[in-house]
């Protein structure tokens, strides 16, 4: 073999900055939450009841992402079952990510799941839904208890299901005659509430929270808490901090980004067998994972979108000029249903979808006046050229073209 990848490792292995990466990992639960002190007293106030064996309000909170949420909730959850145990209550707090590939898309993985931590069995498929909440029921209701539901990103859950699960949700207490149960709710999506049936809201949004942004300098602070633990000493270059924040603010304040971007320009500066963490570094860790965010959306994104995305790709390449109009798109749309055996959307629901692949920024779309002939978009692809190839596979993959 011409590659002599021992030099590779061992210098790897020399070569490393980090004392514990698993610091900046996502799943890391830190000892203190800075700047979160009012919400997580908050939270604990609204909660508190349970510890008397009284159900608490229904609560729901929202904040973009990386504001704290989970983990504000995660620490109360972790206080109030120490504090029950002393107290000798009987409290469960069950926590469920709504949008994890196995859990989100159906009323009855949802049940299940829930079944499986309150440790029942439940077959995975092939029960009705209303007998698997039935049986959902029973369990709860086996004994006196308080129990506490925390439905992680519900905002997911409800897109690809109807709310009236949450609404059977929020009616559960009337079915319980010794158990008693609370729900928290948490969105990523500020505007979820306003979406969703009246009554599901008023029972569900009991208590409301919001946890606002972070600035530049709480990311700051969260970034130098967590970065003294994770990196060795005297790795991280003057100003590195400071500029990753200023970038997670200016991404609304999301303080899983700033860790990513410390996480990753860590790695990057360490395959270049650097022993910094230059400001350089912090330019490439953004570049990738505004690439990687562009590639996310387009694999988890609906069937329809994924149509559209994929005639405006095929329109590109093939037309040589690059912008197109909406009819344009529509047509090679209709055609590539045809060969998905797809249901056709009208041309108005394609231009919603176009309008929303035009937030994402995957596209620019700008209205023009014909005059007298109404008006249409010009529509312009702007992903990376170097991402043009990946997403194309994705799509074809996903669809099966």
């Amino acid at each position: 073999m011409g590659v002599h990848l021992g030099s590779i490792f061992d210098s790897a292995i020399k070569n490393t900055l980090f004392k514990d990466k698993s610091v900046l990992q996502t799943n890391y639960s830190p000892e203190s939450i800075p700047h979160r002190d009012k919400q997580i007293e908050q939270v604990a106030g609204i909660l508190a009841p349970v510890l008397r064996g009284e159900r608490a309000s229904n609560l729901f909170i929202y904040g973009k992402t990386g504001t704290g949420k989970t983990l504000s909730v995660q620490y109360v959850k972790n206080e109030l079952l120490k504090k029950a145990e002393q107290l000798g209550v009987n409290l469960r707090i069950e926590y469920l990510n709504c949008k994890l590939k196995k859990v989100a898309d159906t009323e009855y993985r949802i049940l299940a799941a829930l079944i499986q931590q309150l440790g029942g069995e439940i077959s995975a498929t092939g029960l009705p839904t209303d007998q698997v909440y039935n049986k959902f029921v029973q369990m709860i209701d086996s004994k006196k208890q308080v129990i506490v539901l925390i439905l992680d990103e519900i905002d997911q859950a409800i897109k690809k299901m109807s709310d009236s699960f949450l609404y059977s949700l929020t009616r559960l207490n009337s079915e319980l005659s010794q158990a008693q149960i609370s729900l928290i709710g948490i969105s990523n999506d500020v505007t979820f509430l306003e979406n969703i049936d009246p009554r599901v809201r008023s029972s569900l949004g009991e208590e409301e929270l919001v946890f606002p942004p972070y600035n530049a300098l709480q990311l700051q602070d969260i970034l130098n808490e967590r970065s003294q633990c994770s990196f060795k000493e005297g790795v991280i270059d003057e100003g590195v901090v400071a500029k990753c924040a200023a970038f997670a603010a200016r991404e609304h304040g999301d303080a899983r980004r700033a860790l990513d971007l410390l996480r990753i320009a860590g790695e990057l500066s360490e395959r270049e067998a650097n022993n910094k963490v230059d400001l350089k570094y912090i330019d490439l860790a953004n570049e990738k994972i505004e690439r990687d965010k562009i590639l996310d959306i387009v694999e988890t994104a609906t069937k329809q979108f994924q149509l559209i995305l994929y005639s405006i790709l095929s329109l590109t390449k093939n037309k040589k000029v690059p912008e197109m109009f909406t009819g344009d798109i529509y047509n090679l749309y209709q055609e590539t249903c045809k060969r998905t055996k797809t249901e056709i959307l009208t041309q108005r629901r394609v231009s919603d979808i176009i309008a929303e692949i035009d937030m994402l920024g995957l596209i620019n779309a700008n209205v023009i006046s014909k005059g007298r002939h109404g008006r249409t978009r010009e529509i312009k692809l702007s992903i990376p050229l170097q991402l043009f190839d990946k997403i194309e596979a994705i799509l074809i993959e996903s669809l099966g073209l």
